[in-house]
């Protein structure tokens, strides 16, 4: 067994006849766990519905433990994560009247966040790694930051908004069209953006999990243990991705929550 090759092992198929590359990327295809005729529960669905409860749990349970003098790490921790919320996201992004807006934003914040983190942990899923979450996400935010800015300024004038006040006439319906696509856009960014961030980083995990996982077993079959030096590189390299990815995961939160901020503070403001 000496002439094993750990890069052949990653192009043989194996009992399922796939390699062990095309099993990594199938494992990330939504795969139904209940359901019938093309419709019924994803496991994305599933992690999305876990990460639900895991969110009303954590404020619920954060919330009622909140007193006037702070003794409960788990409530201090929740609470100044909503805190940093309200002043960074409500104050400074939205201005005047950002109270009414913060139960949407931290609700978002809490649930990208939770969900990111879920799926750090082996085994389970992020449902923020599926487009179909991300787009429901965006449309929640692209509709309500709309439906914000026209209560604020009435249909026709929020329309007329959209493009910048104090451009001569003529340049006024050419501005208006790119800012128009420009808001369209927005729906999609905010989708591609995190499901891009989530998906491809847990892509870079499994590949390096992989390698790991392929090079000692290499080194098991062959007795060759030249075999366990590259698995320490891997290793060392699945480490060092893993804290990046726990950044990411926070990035990516923050950067969803805070633009859907952005949007609903350019909507609704009047100067």
């Amino acid at each position: 067994m000496s002439d094993v090759n750990p890069l052949q092992m990653l192009q043989t198929p194996g009992a399922g006849g796939e390699t062990p590359l095309e099993e990594l990327q199938g494992s990330f295809d939504p795969t139904y766990l209940a359901g019938f005729f093309g419709t019924g529960l994803t496991q994305y669905i599933f992690w999305m519905i876990v990460c639900v409860i895991l969110t009303l749990v954590v404020v619920l349970v954060g919330g009622k433990r909140l007193t006037l003098i702070p003794t409960d790490k788990f409530a201090n921790m929740v609470d100044y994560g909503y805190d940093a919320i309200r002043r960074n996201m409500g104050e400074n992004a939205i201005g005047e009247g950002y109270e009414k807006h913060m139960p949407l934003i931290a609700t978002m914040f809490f649930f990208i966040l939770i969900s990111n983190f879920v799926g750090l942990i082996p085994g389970f899923k992020t449902p923020t790694g599926t487009l179909s979450v991300t787009w429901a996400l965006s449309t929640v935010s692209f509709f309500y930051f709309n439906w914000q800015g026209i209560k604020a300024r009435g249909g026709w004038g929020y329309i007329k908004s959209i493009a910048p006040s104090g451009l001569p006439k003529v340049m006024v319906p050419v501005i208006w069209f790119f800012e128009l696509i420009s808001l369209m856009l927005r729906w999609l960014t905010l989708a591609v953006r995190l499901y891009g961030n989530m998906f491809a980083g847990h892509m870079v995990l499994g590949i390096f999990a992989l390698m790991t996982s392929v090079f000692i077993q290499g080194m098991i079959m062959s007795g060759n243990v030249l075999f366990g030096l590259p698995p320490i590189a891997w290793m060392l390299f699945l480490i060092a991705m893993y804290a990046l990815e726990c950044l990411v995961a926070f990035l990516q939160a923050y950067v969803f929550a805070i633009l859907t901020s952005v949007y609903i503070g350019g909507a609704i403001s009047t100067h």
